[in-house]
């Protein structure tokens, strides 16, 4: 699938997460939907399970409950979030139609031996949603950092040239560093509403 990249009307979902390890039990998700002219158009917000396996489900809700049918693709901030609760980026492809990008920002040494330490009654089924998200490739940004993506229902180099598109200054394209920022914040809220009550 291509995105029509001259087309000023481009909408990304960006979707990012924060938690508190080993003190919070559900993450906060937070979407942004930002048009390729860096205007926010639109934000939603979920939750999944810290170390738990519902974070594709999750990220469906929050796409279903948008109701919107010009967003051209969904960016995430990596495909294994929320302490090893990992995404589905073919499922995301096929259930929403859209073509999925997954940004990283450093080289990995290897996944596999943290599920099997950590999960040891699922951790197959974590690899191999893992694996069937395809290998990263390594990119360098037109800010000139070093990128790790993964592109399901995207031609690659289109991947590389809409991040940039959507990447001001540093390494994280806009999307995905307002919607971090949104779930820290909202994260604290929860985090505050609860202490006080």
């Amino acid at each position: 699938m291509r995105v029509r990249l001259e087309k000023k009307g481009i909408r990304v979902l960006g979707i990012a997460e924060s938690f508190r390890k080993g003190l919070d039990r559900r993450a906060v998700l937070a979407g942004v939907v930002m048009r390729m002219d860096l205007i926010i158009d639109g934000v939603i917000v979920g939750f999944c399970t810290v170390g738990g396996m519902d974070s594709t489900e999750s990220i469906l809700e929050m796409y279903r409950r948008l109701e919107r049918g010009d967003i051209s693709a969904i960016m995430l901030n990596g495909c294994i979030i929320s302490w090893f609760n990992v995404i589905d980026l073919r499922r995301l492809h096929e259930e929403t139609g859209l073509p999925i990008i997954s940004v990283s920002y450093r080289p990995s040494k290897g996944i596999r031996r943290y599920f099997i330490e950590y999960f040891p009654s699922d951790w197959e089924r974590r690899v191999e949603i893992y694996e069937r998200n395809g290998p990263r490739i390594e990119i360098v940004n037109k800010n000139g950092f070093k990128l790790y993506l993964r592109a399901v229902g995207l031609d690659e180099d289109d991947a590389a040239q809409l991040i940039n598109r959507f990447t001001l200054f540093g390494r994280i394209p806009e999307p995905l560093r307002v919607a971090r920022l949104m779930a820290h914040s909202i994260l604290n809220d929860v985090v505050a509403g609860e202490s006080s009550a």
